[in-house]
Parts: structure tokens; C-alpha cells; sequence
């Protein structure tokens, strides 16, 4: 796993690792795989988001599965935009990023959420991944 930080902002580095190792685990996605987890500024992911989606606008991830086989992909997640999220929905940051990482990763191992049934799935992987990494959802 490669953690790259584009942004001043202090990153709770622990909690996003023991996420993404409970997230090999659970998935039983080989640790030999990488991924790449960026986090970074709101014009990058503006920029991402218009280039690849052709959508103006910033979000919050963004998931670039690999074609490689000893890696998974590229996940960028837009601080700002997790910062914001976080205050809308009561919880800490450090919960934010952890969510927007596993996210990511589900999205770049297969996970999809176009359809109810899929959204069912990958919804519930999530959780039961913040879980396990002690990370769950505020009650």
C-alpha cells in the first residue's frame, strides 16, 4: 500500500492503514497486490473528475482499478470534500477517510453500486470492513 498526501493536511496514517489491511482480509484480495491511495487537493479531483467522467465538478473518491497485475489501482479522495462530509453527517474525519479509502478499494477490486443489489452488497462489505478495522459508524 502507498499513501501519498498532495495536501497539508495531518492524516490519520494508522486508522487508513488498518482499514485497508482489514479490507485484504475480508476481501481475501492477495497482499502482493498494491494499491495506491492519494489524497488530495479539490482542483485535483475536480480535474480527475471532469477528465475521466466529464463531470465539472469536484467529488469525494475516485477509483482507477489497475489493468497490472501485482496492483490493484489508484484511489484519490479529495480531503476538502471529506472534511465537509464528515461535519454533514456527524462523524469524525478520521472515519470520513477511512469510508472514502475502503470505498475506493472496493470499487477498484470489482465492487459496484449501480443497481440495488449491488449497492446491498458493496454497502454492507464496507461496513462490516470499518468494523472490523474499529472503525464503525457513530451511533
Amino acid at each position: 500500500m502507498n499513501i501519498i498526501n498532495q495536501t497539508d493536511a495531518s492524516l490519520p496514517l494508522k486508522e487508513i492503514t488498518r482499514v485497508i489491511k482489514a479490507a485484504y482480509k475480508l476481501t481475501g484480495t492477495p497482499k502482493k497486490r498494491c494499491i495506491n491511495l492519494v489524497f488530495t487537493q479539490l482542483e485535483t479531483i475536480k480535474s480527475l473528475n471532469r477528465t475521466f467522467r466529464e463531470i465539472d465538478r469536484p467529488t469525494d473518491v475516485l477509483s482507477f482499478p489497475s489493468d497490472i497485475d501485482d496492483e490493484i489501482g489508484d484511489v484519490f479522495i479529495a480531503v476538502t470534500v471529506a472534511k465537509q462530509q464528515a461535519e454533514e453527517n456527524g462523524h469524525s474525519l478520521t472515519r470520513e477517510l477511512a469510508f472514502l479509502a475502503v470505498h475506493g478499494f472496493l470499487h477498484c477490486i470489482g465492487y459496484d453500486h449501480d443497481d440495488p443489489q449491488e449497492a446491498e452488497i458493496m454497502f454492507a462489505t464496507q461496513e462490516r470492513i470499518l468494523e472490523h478495522a474499529k472503525i464503525p459508524r457513530p451511533r
